[in-house]
């Protein structure tokens, strides 16, 4: 299944609702293209909601942990919402829990940037 992308605003906040698999190739190239156009359109305040995310794999890790950095260098800030428990896990072994931003649901990430 190919990784469909819906973006939408909320509070000014922007929300990427991701759903399918995040992995080397398409998917991946699809994602960072929209984090970066988001970040070249001045958007600061980004939640990426990965409540339907079905794989990942480390290529599309990769991309999301350099999503992750583009944001922080030009000044924005990327937040994690609903990872499944395999995901959550995936972060904790890997260690990028304490990279990232992370809220069990997309209201709270939202709330998060004082919105």
């Amino acid at each position: 299944m190919a990784l469909r992308i819906v973006e939408r605003e909320a509070g000014g906040v922007t929300v990427l609702e991701l759903e399918g698999r995040i992995v080397l190739g398409e998917e991946s190239n699809a994602f960072r293209e929209r984090v970066k156009t988001l970040l070249a359109a001045g958007k600061t305040k980004i939640v990426l909601n990965m409540g339907n995310v079905t794989y990942i794999d480390s290529a599309g890790l990769g991309t999301l942990v350099a999503s992750h950095q583009s944001a922080r260098t030009q000044g924005a800030t990327l937040r994690l919402a609903q990872l499944g428990q395999k995901f959550m896990e995936l972060l904790q072994v890997t260690k990028l829990l304490t990279v990232f931003d992370v809220y069990p649901t997309e209201a709270e990430a939202i709330k998060s940037f004082g919105a």
